[in-house]
């Protein structure tokens, strides 16, 4: 890239350091925690949700390691969806490169090991505080469902990365499973076994959080549970399952709580200036007439859960924002740039207005979809944009897949269109979903899967449960025109070396 004559210099102050050699050893209780007996409930509720916002929740310095955030990048890169378009400073070139997930010392297998098992002994510490019994208070019993939710939530993650086949036949044994803070070096457990507790504990939670009203987006309602349960379902994908799917999606969606992403809110109209000099798209001048786009305000209507972050919070370089955001003094300003998949991209319909979420001539970047609202190159410092966890159209995207699966192709349809229509401006250009059935509407509820949730982590969970092969595209890195099938041993994490060294049980 031109701009490497000055950017290499650009993030010396932030003293980068490569700590993707680093070895680090999972903790089998981690001192950071306090035990259920020396707080409150309250505190570990706070503490438990800021494990996923916060830096070196996976155990190491690196600045890919920032909380859900930074799995979500994880996860984005292995579905191929996200193309690593630059390796100055090196952070997730050995997941680009397809290198980490077959190699049990590297770091991108440890960290959101390391993450994901951390927020499970919080929700345990939480859970053990009533002896893994409902209470009777709704304060308590509102707790109690929350950290349900956080560890199902936990254990789907787990699963997704750490198991070619996702559910499988249940008989494989997949990873441990720890359902108390007393527990300690566990076998591996069957998909069956964590699949049944992740479900379990969905359930009870849909069922405790009815009529909880919280204070901030930042914690799980009713509504989110239900969405966390309706992915976990279409994960195994039975009929029965999908039934469940279309079933739960269908509540929060006619609930009428949380409206569909508008066609405003989905792309920000960019003006662009291109001084005469500039040697490219770090160099140009950005200005925006919607400030209600941006996906950086959890205020948005259709935002269901998702982090505030203030200045208090004390994000920086090392947060997603610092790893997308040409506008935030950030990776993607100074020679990491990352961007939509050159296919992707193409498959996206000209009068789309997710089209104008992505620019072609600026590496493929999310410029009109993910941006700090000043439009400062390289700006943000502190952050102050928010964080997304789950929004309602991804539930539209679910329940149309779930009704797909069980030959209701009209409801899929009806919930396809109902996106679309916030997507399009004319009807006429998306009424080509009114000819499609079988495989042809599936394969297409999943593309708009990919376009639609493009950079928020949901791509590989889609890719794992259509069994999809991906192919790279031009703008890749490493593999350009490599073909992937879901279950390939670069596409999903190995067991850290932490955890084989640690625990003498695991194979048992």
């Amino acid at each position: 890239m031109a701009k490497n004559k000055f950017i290499y210099m650009a993030l010396a102050a932030a003293t980068i350091s490569f700590s993707s050699c680093e070895k680090d050893f999972l903790e089998k209780t981690p001192t950071e925690k306090l035990t259920p007996q020396q707080t409150s409930t309250e505190s570990l509720i706070k503490g438990m949700y800021a494990q996923m916002y916060q830096t070196g929740t996976g155990g190491t310095t690196g600045h890919d390691d920032f909380g859900q955030k930074g799995y979500d990048i994880y996860m984005d890169l292995l579905s191929g969806d996200m193309a690593l378009e630059g390796v100055n400073y090196g952070w997730y070139e050995n997941l680009a490169n397809l290198t980490a997930p077959v190699n049990f010392t590297a770091n991108p297998n440890y960290t959101p090991w390391r993450y994901y098992y951390a927020l499970i002994f919080s929700a345990n510490s939480i859970i053990d505080k009533f002896e893994g019994v409902a209470p009777t208070a709704k304060s308590d019993q509102y707790a109690f469902a929350q950290a349900k939710a956080t560890r199902a939530n936990a254990y789907f993650y787990l699963l997704n990365l750490y198991s070619p086949e996702l559910y499988g036949t249940g008989s494989e044994k997949v990873i441990p499973l720890l359902t108390s803070t007393s527990q300690v070096n566990q076998p591996k457990a069957t998909a069956k076994e964590i699949f049944d507790l992740i479900t379990s504990d969905l359930t009870e939670a849909v069922e405790l959080l009815n009529g909880f009203s919280r204070s901030t987006k930042g914690e799980i309602n009713q509504a989110v549970a239900k969405g966390m349960l309706a992915y976990a379902y279409a994960a195994r994908g039975t009929q029965e399952d999908w039934q469940k799917v279309a079933d739960l999606t269908n509540q929060v969606i006619t609930s009428g709580a949380y409206p569909l992403t508008t066609y405003s809110q989905a792309a920000g109209v960019l003006s662009i200036e291109k001084p005469s000099g500039s040697e490219g798209y770090w160099e140009w001048d950005y200005k925006v007439s919607n400030s209600d786009a941006g996906f950086n305000n959890i205020e948005t209507a259709s935002w269901m859960w998702g982090a505030d972050i203030q200045v208090s919070t004390g994000l920086d370089l090392v947060s997603w924002w610092g790893q997308m955001d040409l506008f935030t003094y950030s990776y993607t300003w100074a020679g990491d740039p990352k961007g939509i998949d050159a296919d992707l991209y193409d498959a996206i319909r000209p009068n789309d207005v997710r089209k104008t979420q992505f620019y072609a001539e600026a590496d493929y970047l999310p410029l009109g979809k993910f941006f700090a609202p000043d439009l400062i190159i390289g700006g943000q410092r502190t952050i102050t944009t928010d964080y997304i966890y789950m929004r309602v159209d991804e539930l539209y995207l679910l329940n149309a897949e779930a009704n797909a699966h069980l030959g209701q192709e009209a409801k899929a349809i009806a919930s396809l269109k109902a996106l679309l229509a916030q997507r399009f401006k004319n009807a006429a250009d998306y009424a080509y979903i009114n000819t499609l059935s079988g495989k042809q509407l599936l394969d297409e509820i999943y593309l708009q899967t990919r376009i639609e949730l493009w950079g928020e982590g949901k791509s590989y969970l889609a890719m794992k449960r259509n069994k999809a092969t991906v192919t790279r595209g031009a703008n890749h890195l490493f593999f350009e025109g490599e073909p992937y099938k879901y279950n390939a041993d670069e596409l999903t994490l190995d067991i850290p070396q932490a955890e084989i060294i640690n625990n003498p049980n695991l194979n048992k």
